[in-house]
C-alpha cells in the first residue's frame, strides 16, 4: 500500500500540471475564438470550411492588433486615432471608461510604466496580517493631503484568480517592498502559498 500510494501520488505530480496547463490554455484559446463571432454569419470560417478550427481566433485577432499597430503609427492613421478619440470625448459616461482603459493599456504595456512592476507586501485586511501585493503608483495628492501621509496604491490580488482583487491606499513607510519578481509572485498567488520561490530562506538561516 505504501509504495502503491507513492505511485499515485508520482503520477499526480506529472499529470496534475499538465491537465491544469492544458484547461487554461483551452480556456484562452476559447476565449479569443469567441472574436471569430464578431464577423458576419456568411465569411465566418466555421461557416466556409465546415469544421471549427481552434486557434483561428488567436490568429486573426494577432492579423488585427498587427494591421491595427501598422495604421495608427504613420500620420495618417494618428490623425484618425485622435478624431476618434474627440468623438468619445463628447460622450459622458463612455469618455470616463475609455479614458481610464486607455490609461491603463498605456502604462501596463508601454514598458516605462511602474504599475506592476514591484511586489509588496502591505497590513490586510487587519493589522495583524500581510498581504502580497502589487505597486500599481503613487497615491492621489489630495488623499495624502487630507490624511497627512505619502499614500501609494496597490492592488491587492485574491487567490487563486489574481485577476480579481482590492485596490487600496496605504502609508508608504508601512509598505514593505520585496525583491521577488512580479511571475514569483503571481505564482505564490495561485497556489495560495504552496510554490514558494526556490532561494525562499530565512534571513541568517543556512541554506539547504
Amino acid at each position: 500500500m505504501v509504495h502503491l500510494r507513492r505511485y499515485l501520488v508520482a503520477g499526480l505530480l506529472v499529470w496534475l500540471p499538465i491537465l491544469v496547463t492544458v484547461l487554461v490554455l483551452k480556456f484562452l484559446i476559447d476565449l479569443v475564438d469567441n472574436s471569430l463571432l464578431l464577423l458576419p454569419a456568411a465569411i465566418q470560417p466555421e461557416g466556409l470550411i465546415g469544421f471549427r478550427i481552434p486557434g483561428l481566433g488567436i490568429l486573426l485577432s494577432g492579423a488585427v492588433l498587427l494591421a491595427t499597430g501598422m495604421v495608427v503609427t504613420n500620420l495618417f492613421g494618428r490623425g484618425m486615432v485622435k478624431l476618434w478619440e474627440s468623438l468619445l470625448g463628447r460622450i459622458p459616461f463612455v469618455r470616463a471608461i475609455y479614458s481610464a482603459s486607455k490609461q491603463l493599456a498605456e502604462t501596463l504595456f508601454s514598458g516605462t510604466g511602474k504599475s506592476f512592476r514591484k511586489v509588496v507586501m502591505v497590513r490586510y485586511p487587519h493589522a495583524g496580517a500581510w498581504a502580497l501585493a502589487f505597486l500599481t503608483g503613487d497615491g492621489l495628492v489630495e488623499a495624502s493631503a487630507r490624511t497627512g501621509r505619502d499614500l501609494v496604491n496597490v492592488f491587492v490580488p485574491t487567490t487563486p484568480n489574481p485577476t480579481s482583487g482590492f485596490f487600496i491606499m496605504v502609508p508608504r513607510e508601512e509598505m514593505i517592498e520585496l525583491e521577488m519578481s512580479v511571475d514569483t509572485g503571481i505564482r505564490l498567488i495561485l497556489s495560495a502559498g504552496a510554490v514558494v520561490p526556490a532561494d525562499n530562506t530565512r534571513p541568517g538561516a543556512p541554506n539547504a
